[in-house]
């Protein structure tokens, strides 16, 4: 009999220790309190109710909304040897009875259970007289209207607790913010309950935003990413351009595969098994891509096209670098695919006067048995309209009103949709208007909020951050605007300096192997930083490495300096890094005589918080500021007879137009602006700047 969580995690998982946050939030489950738990990708989060589950008398219910993330929880469980299981769309009824009378007969101690089965009155009766002990509510942001990817399905989930007694609940997800998490609380009506919001910072991403005029560019920075960091994922807006980018990648002899939304279901498990399963490097694929996808080796995340939100794009760019290790994030950006997003806003937000038009065409098209069998294009069609996404939308809100219900058409990949009042007209429809424009709102301040940061001139992980209510975030020192930040001229180190080098040293020292010929390395970048600043995530204690005497060391330093430090250390050719699987970082010959104290080096230093950049105001993005200076920055070229790009990058570019530097001083501080291209052409391009003042 399992008494606790800590026994449950040791005889179930094999570890001794939790990770940061993960013992508090069992210890609140345990003693019968509801809660909220916001905790990063990676952080343990399916522990927070498995553990708690194998200690509770009942069963405990976890809403799930992919099916692939069942199947792989439930199977990792089994072969666990803890009992498990599954009611979802792919079972008959007469599988999910059986499944329902195991759990009556106390036969599970974990049923995952996708959120449309709440939908049948039939699924709730049968719950009824089972003792469940804990309902546990995944993936939370999908009940918040305010969320990055609500699903109506959810919002059942209040309801559904009232209906089979209220047992204790919790609620679970990787990405919230504040209004979010409110939301959440409020829908399900948390009682007595505790929030649990662990830090979001993973420090062993660097995010980097590259601003692209065309698709060719898009592609050469493409290439050179893959080519440098090999397995990753590619994600695009729509399906259209998951297919061509898939075949450029194909063209160029890349084996990968594509996933989108048009594939069936047997297409798509396909193609994410070729994935998991390491048999292709790269997937080319729209957002639901790798949710519950338990692959560790992914180096890289490329986001072709601007997602619609900062959540989206967090918790995508998060599914690289699960390991631990270092892993490449990419943002391509170009303002003109802003466009997709706010189609798809558009079409997930269809006005109360198209609402009701769809509904009279549903009146006018219903058969006798009031139902019509037509496709959501078939019915924009009618409706004279340009959007099918807001036809779907607008089914949605009909059948959370109780007018209409969607069917399964037999033999077809298609759904019908039927009328429950029939009766109602038109003008009698109870629409919450209000609620329709909030929602439109703020999608579009999602948006806005991505489109900032793209624009953003300070740490990509510190604004992230900021955005998710962490007001004392620090440079994360490895992103594409810390790196810009910090460039210098190399000098010699302080007495505190010199310290924090060796100290550095020692502990890729410490988790290196020492062979004759020299240090061999065992680690990657991201566990070295980690054990460096005193970490308690999974990969630190599983490998021992809290127990190293350099663990901890740095902690007061923080792990942006502490990166920022190490790439310097790179550079300087004091540590090396060795290719496999992944990149993994060992002493080199000078860096040991440094260690040692033989020898004397220079480093270009990281900034600290202290030390700052030159506050500029940002003056939004004008397209008029930009098209001057690009044009600027031909003749030039032009004169100078090379590439545009060796006068400034278009990031520059960007950063000039937004910032419009007046002197030199605040010229140099724009990221790309160094002295050699500050002394040749920046009197023309602050001249030309002060023409638009």
């Amino acid at each position: 009999m399992i008494h606790t969580p800590q026994e449950a995690l040791q005889k179930y998982f094999g570890f001794r220790t939790f990770l940061d946050g993960q013992e508090e939030v069992m210890n609140a489950i345990v003693s019968g309190r509801d809660g909220l738990v916001v905790m990063p990708t990676g952080g343990g989060k399916s522990l927070c109710y498995q553990l708690p589950a194998l200690c509770l008398d009942g069963v405990t219910l976890v809403i799930s909304p992919l099916i692939a993330l069942m199947k792989d929880q439930v199977d990792a469980l089994i072969a666990r040897g803890i009992d498990a299981t599954m009611i979802n769309s792919t079972l008959t009824w007469e599988e999910q009875k059986e499944r329902l009378q195991g759990i009556r007969d106390g036969r599970w101690k974990l049923v995952y259970v996708a959120p449309e089965r709440f939908r049948a009155e039939s699924f709730l009766q049968a719950l009824h007289g089972i003792h469940i002990a804990l309902f546990a509510v995944d993936e939370a942001h999908c009940l918040s209207q305010w969320g990055h990817d609500f699903r109506p399905d959810y919002l059942r989930l209040g309801r559904a607790l009232e209906k089979i007694g209220r047992p204790q609940c919790m609620a679970l997800t990787a990405t919230a913010t504040p209004v979010v998490r409110k939301d959440i609380i409020d829908v399900l009506q948390l009682r007595d309950y505790f929030e649990q919001v662990s830090g979001f910072a993973r420090p062993n991403l660097s995010l980097n935003i590259t601003a692209t005029e065309n698709a060719q560019q898009k592609d050469e920075r493409l290439k050179a990413i893959i080519s440098a960091h090999r397995t990753g994922i590619v994600y695009c807006a729509t399906r259209k351009k998951v297919e061509a980018v898939s075949e450029t990648l194909s063209s160029w002899g890349l084996k990968c595969v594509a996933y989108h939304g048009g594939m069936s279901d047997d297409e798509r498990e396909r193609a994410q098994n070729v994935f998991i399963s390491k048999k292709a490097d790269v997937a080319v694929a729209t957002n639901a891509f790798g949710m519950g996808i338990d692959r560790s080796d992914v180096r890289f995340v490329i986001h072709y096209e601007i997602p619609g939100s900062v959540e989206a794009y967090y918790q995508e760019a998060g599914r690289a670098g699960r390991d631990g290790e270092s892993a490449y994030c990419e943002l391509l950006y170009n303002y003109a695919d802003t466009r997709t997003q706010e189609f798809f806003i558009d079409g997930a937000n269809p006005s109360v006067a198209l609402i009701r038009d769809i509904y009279q065409f549903l009146l006018n098209a219903a058969d006798s048995e009031y139902e019509v069998r037509k496709t959501l294009e078939e019915i924009a069609d009618g409706c004279e309209l340009k959007n099918s996404m807001s036809v779907g939308s607008a089914l949605t809100t009909l059948a959370r009103g109780g007018y209409i219900e969607r069917f399964d058409i037999p033999g077809k990949r298609m759904r019908g949709t039927r009328l429950l009042q029939p009766q109602v007209l038109t003008r009698d429809l109870q629409i919450d208007a209000h609620a329709i424009e909030e929602k439109d709102r703020r999608d579009r301040e999602k948006l806005k909020a991505m489109i900032d940061l793209s624009y953003s001139r300070v740490c990509r992980q510190q604004w992230i951050l900021q955005y998710f209510g962490e007001d004392n975030a620090e440079h994360c020192g490895n992103c594409d605007f810390c790196r810009s930040a910090e460039s210098g001229e190399a000098r010699e180190a302080t007495a505190e300096e010199d310290l924090v080098v060796k100290k550095i040293l020692s502990g890729v020292a410490r988790m290196s192997r020492k062979t004759s010929g020299g240090w061999e390395a065992r680690y990657g970048r991201g566990k070295i930083v980690q054990m460096l600043v005193g970490s308690k995530s999974q990969d630190i204690l599983s490998n021992g490495l809290h127990e190293l005497k350099t663990y901890g060391m740095l902690k007061d330093k923080g792990t942006g300096y502490v990166n920022g430090v190490m790439r310097s250390l790179l550079d300087a050719g004091l540590l090396r890094t060795e290719t496999g699987e992944y990149p993994v970082i060992t002493l080199s010959a000078q860096g040991e005589q440094v260690m040692l104290g033989k020898t004397s080096y220079r480093l270009i230093w990281p900034k600290t918080e202290a030390s700052g950049m030159i506050d500029m105001k940002d003056a939004g993005f004008d397209p008029a500021v930009y098209s001057f200076l690009r044009d600027l920055r031909e003749k030039f070229a032009k004169v100078e007879e090379v590439p545009s790009y060796c006068i400034f990058s278009n990031k520059t570019l960007e950063a000039l137009a937004r910032y419009r530097p007046k002197n030199s001083d605040e010229l140099m501080a724009i990221p790309g602006v160094g002295p050699v291209k500050a002394q040749r052409f920046g009197r023309a391009f602050l001249d030309a700047l002060a023409t638009f003042r």
